[in-house]
Protein backbone atom coordinates (compact mmCIF):
# COMPACT_ATOMS: atom_id res chain seq x y z
CA UNK A 1 0.00 0.00 0.00
CA UNK A 2 1.46 3.39 -0.96
CA UNK A 3 2.44 5.67 1.87
CA UNK A 4 0.60 8.94 2.60
CA UNK A 5 3.84 10.79 2.04
CA UNK A 6 4.00 9.60 -1.54
CA UNK A 7 0.44 10.69 -2.18
CA UNK A 8 0.95 14.11 -0.69
CA UNK A 9 4.07 14.84 -2.70
CA UNK A 10 2.08 15.28 -5.97
CA UNK A 11 2.77 11.86 -7.46
CA UNK A 12 0.39 9.35 -9.02
CA UNK A 13 0.68 5.55 -9.12
CA UNK A 14 1.29 3.76 -12.39
CA UNK A 15 1.28 0.01 -13.03
CA UNK A 16 4.39 -1.27 -14.70
CA UNK A 17 4.81 -4.26 -16.95
CA UNK A 18 5.77 -6.58 -13.96
CA UNK A 19 2.64 -5.77 -11.96
CA UNK A 20 4.38 -3.47 -9.45
CA UNK A 21 3.22 0.04 -8.55
CA UNK A 22 5.51 2.90 -9.41
CA UNK A 23 4.98 6.55 -8.54
CA UNK A 24 5.42 9.35 -11.08
CA UNK A 25 5.91 12.93 -10.05
CA UNK A 26 3.56 15.39 -11.77
CA UNK A 27 6.12 18.18 -11.52
CA UNK A 28 8.83 16.45 -13.58
CA UNK A 29 9.00 14.48 -16.79
CA UNK A 30 8.62 10.66 -16.53
CA UNK A 31 11.68 8.47 -17.16
CA UNK A 32 12.25 7.15 -20.72
CA UNK A 33 11.70 3.51 -19.78
CA UNK A 34 8.28 4.38 -18.42
CA UNK A 35 7.35 6.19 -21.64
CA UNK A 36 8.36 3.12 -23.63
CA UNK A 37 6.17 0.89 -21.46
CA UNK A 38 3.24 3.26 -21.84
CA UNK A 39 3.69 3.44 -25.61
CA UNK A 40 3.80 -0.36 -25.83
CA UNK A 41 0.48 -0.69 -23.98
CA UNK A 42 -2.30 -0.92 -26.69
CA UNK A 43 -4.96 0.60 -24.44
CA UNK A 44 -2.83 3.60 -23.57
CA UNK A 45 -1.90 4.16 -27.22
CA UNK A 46 -5.54 4.17 -28.30
CA UNK A 47 -6.46 6.65 -25.57
CA UNK A 48 -3.65 8.98 -26.52
CA UNK A 49 -4.54 8.79 -30.21
CA UNK A 50 -8.17 9.59 -29.46
CA UNK A 51 -7.13 12.68 -27.50
CA UNK A 52 -4.79 13.97 -30.22
CA UNK A 53 -5.68 17.46 -31.52
CA UNK A 54 -4.81 16.43 -35.09
CA UNK A 55 -7.15 13.50 -34.78
CA UNK A 56 -9.96 15.77 -33.61
CA UNK A 57 -9.33 18.21 -36.47
CA UNK A 58 -9.23 15.38 -38.96
CA UNK A 59 -12.48 13.93 -37.68
CA UNK A 60 -14.13 17.36 -37.89
CA UNK A 61 -13.04 17.81 -41.48
CA UNK A 62 -14.13 14.29 -42.40
CA UNK A 63 -17.67 14.99 -41.24
CA UNK A 64 -17.90 17.96 -43.62
CA UNK A 65 -17.07 15.88 -46.67
CA UNK A 66 -18.30 12.60 -48.07
CA UNK A 67 -15.85 10.41 -49.89
CA UNK A 68 -13.37 13.28 -50.17
CA UNK A 69 -15.92 15.54 -51.90
CA UNK A 70 -17.24 18.81 -50.52
CA UNK A 71 -20.95 19.17 -49.88
CA UNK A 72 -22.94 20.98 -52.60
CA UNK A 73 -23.07 24.70 -52.14
CA UNK A 74 -26.86 24.75 -52.03
CA UNK A 75 -26.78 22.42 -48.99
CA UNK A 76 -24.72 24.88 -46.98
CA UNK A 77 -26.31 27.69 -44.99
CA UNK A 78 -25.56 31.12 -46.35
CA UNK A 79 -24.96 33.21 -43.30
CA UNK A 80 -24.25 36.42 -45.22
CA UNK A 81 -26.77 36.80 -48.08
CA UNK A 82 -26.17 39.72 -50.38
CA UNK A 83 -28.31 42.85 -50.31
CA UNK A 84 -29.14 42.36 -53.99
CA UNK A 85 -30.38 38.83 -53.36
CA UNK A 86 -32.58 39.95 -50.49
CA UNK A 87 -34.00 42.81 -52.59
CA UNK A 88 -34.75 40.52 -55.55
CA UNK A 89 -36.40 37.91 -53.33
CA UNK A 90 -38.54 40.58 -51.68
CA UNK A 91 -39.50 42.06 -55.06
CA UNK A 92 -40.46 38.62 -56.37
CA UNK A 93 -42.60 37.92 -53.31
CA UNK A 94 -44.38 41.27 -53.65
CA UNK A 95 -44.86 40.67 -57.38
CA UNK A 96 -46.48 37.27 -56.82
CA UNK A 97 -48.72 38.57 -54.06
CA UNK A 98 -49.83 41.68 -55.97
CA UNK A 99 -50.42 39.75 -59.20
CA UNK A 100 -52.67 37.29 -57.40
CA UNK A 101 -54.61 40.06 -55.68
CA UNK A 102 -55.15 41.96 -58.95
CA UNK A 103 -56.24 38.90 -60.95
CA UNK A 104 -59.90 39.71 -60.34
CA UNK A 105 -60.99 38.59 -63.84
CA UNK A 106 -59.00 35.37 -63.98
CA UNK A 107 -62.15 33.26 -64.18
CA UNK A 108 -65.92 33.61 -64.15
CA UNK A 109 -66.05 32.89 -60.42
CA UNK A 110 -63.67 35.75 -59.58
CA UNK A 111 -64.83 38.94 -57.91
CA UNK A 112 -64.95 40.75 -61.27
CA UNK A 113 -65.77 37.69 -63.34
CA UNK A 114 -68.63 39.46 -65.13
CA UNK A 115 -66.12 41.88 -66.72
CA UNK A 116 -64.02 39.03 -68.14
CA UNK A 117 -65.61 39.11 -71.66
CA UNK A 118 -64.76 42.81 -71.96
CA UNK A 119 -61.21 42.15 -70.83
CA UNK A 120 -60.87 39.44 -73.47
CA UNK A 121 -61.92 41.92 -76.16
CA UNK A 122 -59.17 44.27 -74.95
CA UNK A 123 -56.80 41.31 -75.09
CA UNK A 124 -57.67 40.64 -78.73
CA UNK A 125 -57.18 44.33 -79.58
CA UNK A 126 -53.53 44.00 -78.52
CA UNK A 127 -52.88 40.62 -80.15
CA UNK A 128 -50.25 40.36 -82.86
CA UNK A 129 -52.37 38.69 -85.55
CA UNK A 130 -54.97 41.50 -85.90
CA UNK A 131 -52.19 44.07 -85.98
CA UNK A 132 -50.20 42.18 -88.63
CA UNK A 133 -53.29 41.66 -90.77
CA UNK A 134 -54.33 45.32 -90.46
CA UNK A 135 -50.86 46.64 -91.32
CA UNK A 136 -50.58 44.35 -94.35
CA UNK A 137 -54.05 45.35 -95.59
CA UNK A 138 -53.34 49.07 -95.18
CA UNK A 139 -50.03 48.65 -97.01
CA UNK A 140 -51.81 46.94 -99.87
CA UNK A 141 -54.58 49.55 -100.09
CA UNK A 142 -52.41 52.64 -99.61
CA UNK A 143 -52.02 54.84 -102.71
CA UNK A 144 -49.47 57.36 -101.46
CA UNK A 145 -45.78 56.73 -101.06
CA UNK A 146 -45.82 58.21 -97.55
CA UNK A 147 -48.64 55.90 -96.46
CA UNK A 148 -46.88 52.88 -97.89
CA UNK A 149 -43.69 53.85 -96.10
CA UNK A 150 -45.46 54.18 -92.74
CA UNK A 151 -47.37 50.92 -93.10
CA UNK A 152 -44.27 49.07 -94.30
CA UNK A 153 -42.30 50.12 -91.25
CA UNK A 154 -45.22 49.34 -88.95
CA UNK A 155 -45.30 45.85 -90.41
CA UNK A 156 -41.56 45.55 -89.89
CA UNK A 157 -41.92 46.77 -86.29
CA UNK A 158 -44.60 44.17 -85.54
CA UNK A 159 -42.44 41.34 -86.90
CA UNK A 160 -39.47 42.63 -84.91
CA UNK A 161 -41.61 42.70 -81.77
CA UNK A 162 -42.68 39.09 -82.24
CA UNK A 163 -39.09 37.95 -82.70
CA UNK A 164 -37.65 39.83 -79.73
CA UNK A 165 -40.44 38.86 -77.33
CA UNK A 166 -40.27 35.22 -78.46
CA UNK A 167 -36.51 35.08 -77.86
CA UNK A 168 -36.85 36.75 -74.46
CA UNK A 169 -39.57 34.33 -73.36
CA UNK A 170 -37.58 31.32 -74.52
CA UNK A 171 -34.52 32.51 -72.58
CA UNK A 172 -36.22 33.52 -69.32
CA UNK A 173 -38.88 30.75 -69.34
CA UNK A 174 -40.94 32.19 -66.52
CA UNK A 175 -44.20 30.38 -65.99
CA UNK A 176 -47.51 32.20 -66.11
CA UNK A 177 -49.42 32.81 -62.87
CA UNK A 178 -50.97 29.74 -61.31
CA UNK A 179 -54.47 31.27 -61.47
CA UNK A 180 -54.28 31.84 -65.24
CA UNK A 181 -56.61 29.96 -67.58
CA UNK A 182 -54.95 29.04 -70.87
CA UNK A 183 -57.89 30.12 -73.05
CA UNK A 184 -56.03 32.83 -74.93
CA UNK A 185 -56.63 33.67 -78.56
CA UNK A 186 -54.21 32.03 -81.06
CA UNK A 187 -51.36 30.94 -78.82
CA UNK A 188 -47.97 29.52 -79.83
CA UNK A 189 -45.34 27.46 -78.03
CA UNK A 190 -43.58 30.40 -76.35
CA UNK A 191 -46.93 31.75 -75.15
CA UNK A 192 -46.73 29.27 -72.32
CA UNK A 193 -44.18 31.58 -70.71
CA UNK A 194 -44.90 34.86 -69.04
CA UNK A 195 -41.91 37.23 -69.15
CA UNK A 196 -42.24 39.71 -70.78
CA UNK A 197 -45.80 40.51 -71.76
CA UNK A 198 -46.03 40.59 -75.55
CA UNK A 199 -49.25 42.58 -75.41
CA UNK A 200 -47.55 45.24 -73.28
CA UNK A 201 -44.52 45.52 -75.59
CA UNK A 202 -46.75 45.72 -78.65
CA UNK A 203 -49.08 48.28 -77.09
CA UNK A 204 -46.23 50.57 -76.02
CA UNK A 205 -44.44 50.32 -79.36
CA UNK A 206 -47.56 50.82 -81.48
CA UNK A 207 -48.70 53.74 -79.33
CA UNK A 208 -45.38 55.54 -79.85
CA UNK A 209 -45.45 54.68 -83.55
CA UNK A 210 -48.97 56.01 -84.11
CA UNK A 211 -48.38 59.18 -82.10
CA UNK A 212 -45.17 59.90 -84.04
CA UNK A 213 -46.30 59.18 -87.61
CA UNK A 214 -50.02 59.86 -87.69
CA UNK A 215 -51.66 63.27 -87.44
CA UNK A 216 -54.18 62.82 -84.65
CA UNK A 217 -56.29 65.25 -82.70
CA UNK A 218 -55.66 65.66 -79.00
CA UNK A 219 -58.61 63.45 -77.90
CA UNK A 220 -57.42 60.67 -80.18
CA UNK A 221 -53.88 60.92 -78.85
CA UNK A 222 -55.21 60.57 -75.30
CA UNK A 223 -57.33 57.62 -76.43
CA UNK A 224 -54.26 55.87 -77.87
CA UNK A 225 -52.39 56.28 -74.59
CA UNK A 226 -55.37 55.01 -72.60
CA UNK A 227 -55.70 52.01 -74.90
CA UNK A 228 -52.04 51.05 -74.43
CA UNK A 229 -52.32 51.39 -70.66
CA UNK A 230 -55.54 49.41 -70.53
CA UNK A 231 -54.11 46.60 -72.65
CA UNK A 232 -51.22 46.19 -70.23
CA UNK A 233 -53.44 46.40 -67.16
CA UNK A 234 -55.87 43.84 -68.59
CA UNK A 235 -53.06 41.26 -68.68
CA UNK A 236 -52.85 41.36 -64.89
CA UNK A 237 -56.64 41.48 -64.39
CA UNK A 238 -57.08 38.37 -66.53
CA UNK A 239 -54.31 36.58 -64.65
CA UNK A 240 -52.23 36.20 -67.81
CA UNK A 241 -49.12 37.93 -66.48
CA UNK A 242 -47.38 39.08 -63.35
CA UNK A 243 -47.08 42.79 -62.67
CA UNK A 244 -43.35 42.82 -63.46
CA UNK A 245 -44.02 41.16 -66.84
CA UNK A 246 -46.22 44.07 -67.87
CA UNK A 247 -43.94 46.78 -66.46
CA UNK A 248 -40.90 45.35 -68.24
CA UNK A 249 -42.99 44.91 -71.38
CA UNK A 250 -43.83 48.61 -71.44
CA UNK A 251 -40.16 49.55 -71.14
CA UNK A 252 -39.17 47.01 -73.79
CA UNK A 253 -41.81 48.26 -76.23
CA UNK A 254 -40.71 51.86 -75.67
CA UNK A 255 -37.13 50.85 -76.49
CA UNK A 256 -38.23 48.80 -79.52
CA UNK A 257 -39.61 51.91 -81.17
CA UNK A 258 -36.17 53.50 -80.98
CA UNK A 259 -34.80 50.43 -82.72
CA UNK A 260 -37.46 50.75 -85.43
CA UNK A 261 -36.43 54.35 -86.02
CA UNK A 262 -32.82 53.21 -86.44
CA UNK A 263 -33.88 50.51 -88.94
CA UNK A 264 -36.39 52.71 -90.77
CA UNK A 265 -37.16 51.52 -94.31
CA UNK A 266 -38.01 53.91 -97.13
CA UNK A 267 -39.38 53.04 -100.60
CA UNK A 268 -36.24 54.50 -102.19
CA UNK A 269 -34.06 52.26 -100.02
CA UNK A 270 -36.15 49.24 -100.92
CA UNK A 271 -36.03 49.99 -104.63
CA UNK A 272 -32.27 50.43 -104.54
CA UNK A 273 -31.87 47.21 -102.56
CA UNK A 274 -34.07 45.28 -105.00
CA UNK A 275 -32.17 46.77 -107.93
CA UNK A 276 -28.86 45.60 -106.49
CA UNK A 277 -30.24 42.12 -106.00
CA UNK A 278 -31.35 41.97 -109.62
Amino acid sequence: MPSPKARSSGSVPCTGGNGRYEFISLSRAPPPQLLQRQGSDPTTARLRASESPNRRRGSGSSTSSTGGQQLPEEDCMKLNPSIVGIALSSLLAIDLWLSKRLGVCACEDSSWGSVRPLMKLVEISGHGIPWLASAAYCLYKSDSAAGQEVMLNLLMALVLDLVLVGVMKAVVRRRRPAHNRMDMFATFSVDGYSFPSGHATRAAMCARFLLAHLVLAAPLRVLVLLWATFVGFSRVLLGRHHVTDVVFGFFMGYWQYNLVEMLWLSPVMLQSTIGRLH
